[in-house]
């Protein structure tokens, strides 16, 4: 059921469907009204306001600086909206809800699938959306409401988010237990640049931390191979002749059967990096989300090791 209908008039919900269609008639289509009811209302709404909402070019619409500020404060207003929903379909007795997810790609290898494993055992009702993108986008998601709860690594300092569980993990190498580095205790930057590297892309949380660590190395720094999926570079050291970074959070189940060994860097320019679980600080959770953050957190707790805490 949509709320909003009830509870708001149609002027913001018009132009939010405006706004997200790039089109006023594509907006009258999905909201099965006339494009001339559509139109009317977000003119009234720009006369109110004293400034144009949307810039007209051609047939299409693009948000405005104020447009934009003003979408924003609508999907935090209608979040709420279905957040107060959950709770009071919640004391009807009624076990359902949506929680939606944003997380980077090494937390979906093991600790995400176990913590929504336990979630789902215990409420079986809940729907789950995950989606799964890097850590800048991560952090984007969370605080334009279009998710509920965000798994990620050095989120921005900002008002607009809440961290509400925090972990620093150590950045080491990755090596196969058939490369010659396998046999070292601990390495570092310009040892592992002495083979064929595999670097993380620009955007990948800890490559920033790499290429401070990398400008006070002797390390030539000139990789193999460069690319921004953490799974695809594991994959490449499991062949035998690349070295990778990355914290422990990932690579579970092959540091578990010994498919992969972890080295800690020497580096002391290379600081560790942090792993946050992060919501919204412009709205409450629902019913819901908020159940599956207490469960998270604590399920988290036992998962990570705690000598890196």
């Amino acid at each position: 059921m949509d709320r909003s209908r009830y509870l708001y008039g149609p002027a913001l919900r018009y132009f939010a469907a405006a706004a997200e269609e790039s089109s006023i008639r594509a907006a009258a289509r999905k909201l099965n009204v006339a494009s001339s009811a559509v139109n009317r209302q977000i003119l009234t709404l720009e006369k109110q306001l004293g400034m144009e909402l949307f810039e007209r070019v051609g047939r299409t619409i693009r948000l405005s600086s104020a447009g934009e500020i003003l979408l924003a404060h609508i999907r935090r207003t209608l979040s709420d909206l279905e957040a107060t929903g959950a709770e009071l379909d919640a004391l009807k007795g009624l076990r359902r809800g949506v929680v939606s997810i944003a997380t980077v790609e090494s937390v979906t290898e093991a600790l995400l699938p176990e913590v929504i494993a336990k979630f789902h055992k215990d409420y079986s009702g809940i729907h789950v959306d995950v989606q799964v993108m890097g850590a800048e986008r991560v952090a984007e998601a969370v605080e334009k409401a279009e998710v509920d709860v965000g798994f990620t690594f050095e989120p921005p300092d900002t008002d607009a988010l809440k961290i509400t569980y925090k972990k620093a993990l150590e950045i080491g190498a990755i090596v196969a237990p058939s490369h010659p580095l396998a046999s070292e205790e601990q390495l570092s930057l310009a040892r592992c640049f002495e083979y064929p590297v595999a670097m993380p892309a620009p955007g990948i949380s800890i490559r920033a931390r790499l290429d401070v660590a990398l400008s006070h190395s002797s390390a030539d720094g000139q990789s193999s191979v460069e690319a921004n999926s953490l799974r695809f570079m594991k994959h490449l050291v499991r062949s035998g002749e690349m070295v990778a970074f990355q914290t422990v959070v990932g690579l579970e189940e092959e540091l578990a059967n010994e498919r992969l060994l972890f080295k800690p860097l020497a580096d002391e320019q290379l600081t560790r990096g942090h792993f946050c679980i992060i919501t919204s600080s412009l709205r409450g959770l629902a019913l819901a989300p908020a159940i599956f953050l207490e469960q998270a957190v604590a399920r988290l707790e036992k998962m990570l090791p705690s000598s890196d805490a």
